[in-house]
């Protein structure tokens, strides 16, 4: 059980969160339900919630678009809930900033199981700062800034500097994607493999030119560079 947590649920279908409120409820959640992304946007810029649960598939604005606008104020973890098994759905979801990614029909179980697994990711004490440089960037873990070889300062996801970041420490090497999985994600993590190359390509878009290398068959590899400063 985790106490004193709040999640917010977005989503349009009431047996769904009425099954949702009882189970989360029952596990010791404060739980806040809203039916459409545009009450969720309201609620979460008035109201401290530590997980969010957004139905892809809302009236009016959808679950990407209000994960989108999210994302300008907010870092609050995002798990996205839709009946949809589209591969384009999932790839969406995660370039805009969700953390995780649940098909209906499911388990109440495995969503509560998802939810403590990206809180605990999410309240992982900050790694100790230190600079590194590869390739012309310079990867600030203090600041969680990367600054490109012409200057130009760039701010990525928490979960993309978190891939950046163990790929840098791990330059050289080529590391599967269930390596990376397990320790980006986390051990506990439910998601399958195409999540690293979703973040893969965010960063390559960010980042032009970074170094990194697809390992065919394996998974990828950050060029060695030079040492730390």
């Amino acid at each position: 059980m985790m106490p004193d947590k709040t999640v917010l649920l977005v989503e349009d279908e009431e047996p769904i969160a009425d099954m949702l409120r009882g189970f989360f409820e029952g596990d010791g959640w404060r739980f806040l339900h809203t039916v459409t992304g545009e009450e969720a946007l309201e609620r979460l810029r008035t109201r401290q919630v530590d997980v969010v649960l957004l139905d892809l598939n809302l009236p009016g604005m959808d679950g990407i678009e209000v994960c989108r606008r999210l994302r300008t104020f907010s870092s609050v973890p995002v798990i996205m809930l839709t009946a949809r098994d589209s591969e384009i759905d999932k790839v969406l979801g995660l370039e805009i900033g969700a953390d995780d990614y649940l098909t209906k029909p499911f388990s109440p179980r495995e969503l509560l199981a998802r939810v403590k697994a990206v809180l605990r990711r999410a309240e992982e004490p900050p790694m100790e700062a230190t600079v590194l440089e590869v390739a012309g960037f310079v990867v600030d873990s203090g600041t969680r800034r990367v600054t490109t070889p012409g200057g130009e300062t760039v701010e990525p996801t928490a979960r993309e500097f978190d891939l950046l970041w163990y790929l840098v420490r791990n330059r050289g090497l080529a590391l599967s994607r269930a390596q990376i999985l397990q320790a980006v994600w986390g051990y506990d993590y439910f998601g399958d493999t195409r999540t690293v190359d979703v973040h893969i390509r965010q960063l390559r878009k960010k980042l032009p030119g970074i170094p990194i290398t697809t390992v065919w068959g394996v998974g990828y590899r950050l060029e060695a560079a030079e040492p730390s400063r």
